[in-house]
């Protein structure tokens, strides 16, 4: 294989690799950094005996991303408030043409879930991200771990039922919630607390990422009534100069990119279940938002 060729094969399975990478991290930088030096170790290697590229290099990034999770884990990070993943571009587009396979990818990369894969250990992460989201086998799965099978049999349906146990219950259908999402942005734009009120579940919580670092609640905000307030008042403090909002595809779903200026101050994404928001996500946090900026 040339060098030439090497480049070629690595870039037509970046987009996969990039996957991986982000749903095991939650942070786009980190998955950048991941898939990098899986390209160093991809181009500086003896690619003769490789047969099947695809694998091999989700194999490298696996493992690259299992370090990774490991260094931040065992660093004890701490973060100011609620804690979200980075806001993530999504566009399938012809990649992904089948519908039920599009609705696997949108999910294991939706903001709820990677809430919950925090949780898991960095082997369980991997192994219901690599079955879960991209399917592979098991059989695979060990080989790519070091492990054997009937151990990553296990890991599955351990990681399988700690996220389905704390999976918030939400809606895919993107017509159901780009609809939703624009008379949202309508009622709390306009300080319209009836409206906001009809739109939103009785139990609806509102978790706010700022890192410490912008203004937005350090701790979630639950019920109807005090999620519907807190938006009315931070309409009305209008403390956004120059705004504008852009609609745009993350994490799978539509979602609010609002921008101060031609500068993105924070991001709204909502879960919808039975024609109600169930959940508002606002990341402020600046450091998560750097990767928007070039859109």
């Amino acid at each position: 294989m040339t060098t030439e060729t090497a480049t070629d094969v690595f870039e037509a399975h970046r987009p996969v690799l990039l996957g991986v990478a982000y749903r095991m991290l939650g942070r786009v930088a980190d998955a950048e950094d991941v898939v990098q030096e899986a390209w160093l170790r991809w181009s500086g290697s003896d690619r003769g005996d490789v047969r099947e590229p695809r694998g091999y290099l989700v194999r490298i990034t696996t493992r690259l991303a299992i370090d990774r999770l490991r260094q931040i884990k065992s660093r004890g990070e701490t973060y100011v408030g609620p804690w979200l993943p980075e806001p993530y571009v999504t566009d399938f587009g012809d990649t992904v043409p089948d519908t039920a396979e599009r609705a696997v990818l949108a999910d294991s990369v939706s903001l709820a879930v990677l809430v919950v894969l925090e949780s898991l250990s960095p082997l369980e992460r991997a192994v219901f991200v690599l079955r879960e989201a991209f399917g592979f086998p098991y059989a695979d799965i060990a080989a790519m771990l070091d492990r054997g099978e009937a151990a990553v049999r296990q890991l599955a349906g351990r990681a399988r039922k700690h996220v389905e146990e704390r999976r918030p219950r939400y809606e895919v259908d993107p017509a159901q919630r780009r609809d939703l999402t624009e008379r949202f942005l309508a009622a709390a734009a306009d300080g319209d607390l009836e409206g906001l009120m009809a739109l939103l579940a009785p139990d609806v919580r509102l978790v706010g990422d700022s890192g410490g670092k912008a203004r937005a609640p350090l701790r979630v905000v639950r019920t109807a009534d005090k999620v519907g307030r807190f938006l009315v008042g931070a309409a009305r403090k209008g403390d956004v100069p120059d705004f504008s909002v852009r609609f745009l595809e993350l994490n799978g779903g539509p979602a609010m990119l609002v921008l101060s200026g031609d500068k993105p101050d924070s991001v709204f994404q909502l879960d919808v279940a039975d024609g109600r928001v169930q959940a508002v996500y606002i990341v402020r946090n600046p450091d998560k938002l750097r990767s928007l900026a070039a859109g």
